[in-house]
């Protein structure tokens, strides 16, 4: 996945104006115009940095800089590992400091978390993927951090794909009811995915000829049995309520795809701090 950079550009610009509005009193009226120099952008924990690149163009928007990257996205550091160094105006990286960190640090919260959530189901058929649970504006640079921390995405938006939600079924007056219309409706591109609360929902929606379904807040020994019931006709997907502790019991469970909101919409930053030097 690569970012879009007008996409990029934008938020960052949405950013720094939010910082900085006209001006920045303390470093304007401190630093000279033409002082020279030195930043670190230096690791304080253990995981997984993202978000390098976006850190650099916060700089780049708001003066010539030169950089060197000694992390890309996707590398894994240790604390006192140097990710990045930049070199310019003073007032220029004083300036960026808290967007970039903003950007940097909650990029690498969310890669760090995938990496440590594709770990513990290792060795199983399932995959991490996340959810829409994204905050506004900022859901293609979480989804990117997702795929660099090594874990998938799920729908990128409503218009990816059909998934009908429990809402959706009652709406339209059930599970075969939904899909039927559907199917009349949709090209041969697009896969239907259905959320199931219990196992006789599922075989209705496996009778249906539902592409994916959704196990949601069923437990892995129910999901088990829903593995069975299936026998591969549809793609099975865990949701609701997975956390480590029980991540890996569900995965065992042989479902394909296990989703977890918390990749994205309660993720703790990655601590990263930025030195002047």
């Amino acid at each position: 996945m690569i970012l879009n950079k007008i996409y990029l550009d934008n938020i960052i610009k949405t950013a720094l104006l939010e910082d900085i509005n006209y001006c920045d009193v303390t470093t304007d009226y401190l630093i000279p115009d033409s002082q020279m120099g030195r930043a670190r952008f230096v690791s304080k924990a253990e995981g997984i940095v993202c978000g390098v690149g976006a850190a650099i163009r916060v700089f780049e928007l708001l003066d010539d800089i030169e950089y060197e990257i000694l992390k890309n996205d996707g590398d894994s550091v240790i604390k006192g590992d140097v990710i990045l160094t930049l070199s310019g105006h003073t007032r220029a990286l004083l300036k960026g400091e808290r967007t970039a960190l903003n950007l940097i640090q909650h990029m690498s919260g969310i890669a760090t978390a995938a990496n440590k959530y594709s770990e513990i189901i290792k060795g199983t058929r399932a995959t991490i993927a996340d959810t829409r649970k994204t905050l506004p504006g900022l859901r293609p640079l979480q989804k990117y951090a997702v795929m660099t921390g090594g874990a998938k995405n799920h729908r990128y938006n409503l218009s990816d794909a059909a998934m009908l939600k429990d809402n959706h079924i009652d709406a339209a007056g059930g599970i075969t009811n939904a899909i039927t219309l559907l199917r009349k409706k949709l090209g041969h591109m697009t896969k239907i995915e259905v959320e199931t609360r219990n196992l006789d929902e599922l075989r209705e929606a496996l009778a249906a000829g539902a592409d994916i379904i959704m196990l949601d807040n069923m437990s892995p020994e129910v999901m088990k049995e829903a593995v069975e019931i299936t026998a591969g006709r549809a793609v099975l997907e865990a949701s609701g309520g997975i956390t480590g502790d029980t991540l890996r019991a569900v995965a065992e469970s042989g479902v394909d795809i296990i989703s977890i909101g918390a990749l994205t919409h309660s993720v703790t930053a990655f601590d990263i701090s930025m030195y002047i030097e």
